[in-house]
């Protein structure tokens, strides 16, 4: 059977650590984040995946959930009963603003929490998660009327939250939806269209559903600056709190998909339902995106969990089964056979996992950590260069984390060979689950296209260069360090190569926008395989720093660092070259060829 222990050293490691957030404690929010307050919830959040959430993942996966005659949806059993413990223990209310009743703890130590409910049930952690973001788009967009309405019941979730953009005909091109809204004259809106696709759509887990829906006002200007948001509650709420009348929102029909059948993913239609604006008229893009982004965030974190879930249970499977012998010679002479680990190409598949996951969390949680500094940070330059890095790297950690954190999933199956492709073992569900992760927030191509065309040239290309500048420090600060020398050396030659494709692109994607679309997915890896050599080179300073002899963790890291500079990282050349072809083969293809 399957299972799933949190890696909470891990996680310490990264928190403490690599980003120290113990040093942060003029910020807002970080005073109360003590190492042991960090390692409380750690400890008790592990428990709560492990013994809650994990042994409803596979029942999930078995039940899915069921539309019923009246259009409610029921999910698989033991979800609501999981769903209130979560409420009960507040557990959402982590990184939630005090003054909406929540614990105002750093976004770096929500993440953690977040990749075990991740890790330990996908199709579970979307409802909560989904939630957060929503709340968070409320909170940085709606009036005061609303925060007080909807905010304390939402970042609690008490209350779930889902984001309705995707129309039957427009998904990326948000600019064609349908959906109208007519203003009432008092302030609200008739919300009148269909939503597919909207995860949570309806369930039976809170009492209210705050539907955020993209949608034009009538006479508001074609494409995607005519598009407003909405508050569109399932039920209406009074002035006193209490629930009204129910809205004119309901679920059309379920989705059947690959994976993730434990959530709810709904056709939603709205046929004159009550909503209010968020924000301006014609402005719904600007604050949607603040929930887009957190859920591009989360999606990154959905690709690291199950590779982590995935990497578990290949471990475990590799040191029980036992195949052939070593080819260097018998390695368990008391068995029939070696136990598989003995043979390179398993371990070459378990390291390719383990280096993934751990460099990838560093940089999942720095990533994070980037966004607690934009916000609570009083320092104008150190918020400037956090906003930077979150804009820059957000379509970076969304479509690198899951592309591989997918990889790593089926190379999880492949270790338990036939074993892995039937249900028992659990890996089939994990690669099923994990697929949906590159395509849902906007696929991974979108993400290229995004970090290409709009972020990297965004003010003059501030942003990565100042990424370079960052690794450069580090470097300089590191090279004195002995035994730092194979890390140092895999971070400067990515790093140049990351600066030669953007220079690259910023000289011929301009002109020639074919060039800047071609490159774009071997771009973002090779920005991801640089910021993973970053991730790795601070790790593996902090281990030399500490002593290898004194902890086996740290010798483990600089080992599975040296995997990593030595095996996958190479491939930033790879990515380099494929940049530097631009789209002339790519193009020259014609239509009726294909």
């Amino acid at each position: 059977m399957p299972r799933y222990d949190a890696p909470v050293r891990d996680m310490q490691f990264v928190l403490h650590e690599v980003l120290q957030l113990q040093n942060y404690s003029n910020l807002p929010g970080f005073a109360e984040a003590t190492p042991e307050t960090i390692d409380q919830i750690l400890e008790e959040g592990a428990k709560f995946a492990k013994n809650v959430l994990f042994p409803l993942n596979a029942v999930g996966d078995r039940q899915g959930c069921k539309r019923n005659a009246d259009a409610s949806v029921k999910t698989p059993d033991g979800f609501p009963d999981a769903y209130k413990q979560l409420v009960e223990n507040g557990w959402p209310l982590l990184s939630a603003h005090p003054e909406m009743g929540g614990q105002g703890l750093p976004h770096a130590v929500n993440i953690a929490w977040t990749e075990m409910v991740s890790a330990s049930n996908m199709a579970f952690g979307m409802y909560p998660g989904l939630t957060h973001g929503a709340y968070q788009a409320l909170m940085a967009g709606g009036s005061d009327e609303l925060k007080a309405k909807y905010g304390p019941k939402m970042a609690s979730a008490e209350w779930a939250g889902t984001m309705n953009l995707t129309e039957p005909h427009c998904g990326t091109d948000l600019g064609l939806m349908k959906t109208k809204a007519v203003p009432q004259g008092d302030g609200t809106y008739k919300i009148t269209g269909q939503k597919i696709w909207i995860s949570g759509g309806e369930q039976d887990l809170t009492e209210n559903i705050i539907h955020l829906v993209l949608a034009r006002i009538e006479g508001a200007p074609e494409g995607i600056k005519g598009v407003s948001l909405f508050v569109v509650p399932k039920y209406l709420v009074n002035d006193d709190g209490t629930l009204g009348a129910r809205n004119a929102a309901s679920c059309g029909g379920l989705e059947e998909k690959m994976g993730i059948h434990g959530n709810a993913t709904c056709v939603m239609n709205y046929d004159g339902a009550t909503g209010w604006l968020v924000g301006d008229e014609h402005k719904g893009m600007r604050t949607m995106f603040v929930m887009m982004n957190e859920a591009r965030l989360g999606v990154g974190l959905q690709g690291l969990s199950q590779a982590e879930v995935a990497y578990q249970n290949a471990l475990d499977f590799a040191k029980d089964r036992v195949q052939g012998r070593s080819l260097t010679g018998t390695k368990a002479p008391e068995k029939p056979a070696d136990p598989i680990i003995v043979h390179p190409d398993v371990r070459r598949m378990l390291l390719e996992q383990k280096a993934f996951i751990e460099g990838a969390r560093a940089f999942a949680y720095w990533a994070a950590f980037q966004g607690d500094l934009e916000h609570k940070s009083p320092d104008e330059k150190v918020r400037e260069k956090a906003g930077d890095y979150m804009a820059l790297l957000t379509p970076v950690v969304k479509a690198y984390l899951t592309h591989k954190g997918y990889e790593s999933a089926n190379l999880g199956l492949q270790v338990h060979g036939g074993s892995g492709f039937t249900r028992e073992w659990g890996l089939e569900q994990i690669v099923r689950d994990c697929r949906i992760t590159l395509i849902y927030e906007g696929t991974n191509g979108v993400q290229a296209l995004d970090l290409v065309g709009r972020k990297l040239g965004a003010n003059g290309g501030r942003a990565v260069f100042s990424f370079f500048a960052e690794i450069d420090e580090f470097v300089a600060s590191a090279e004195a360090i002995p035994g730092m020398e194979p890390y140092l050396e895999g971070l400067k030659t990515a790093r140049a190569q990351l600066q030669d494709g953007t220079m690259w692109l910023m000289q011929n994607g301009m002109s020639d926008f074919n060039n800047a679309g071609a490159s774009s997915h071997d771009y973002l890896h090779l920005m991801g395989l640089t910021a993973l050599a970053y991730m790795w080179a601070r790790m593996a300073k902090l281990s030399l720093e500490k002593g290898e002899t004194k902890d086996p963790f740290y010798a483990a890291k600089l080992a599975t660092g040296r995997y990593f500079v030595e095996r996958m990282l190479p491939d930033t050349a790879a990515h380099l070259a494929k940049v530097k072809t631009g789209s002339a083969a790519m193009m020259a293809v014609s239509e009726a060829q294909f």
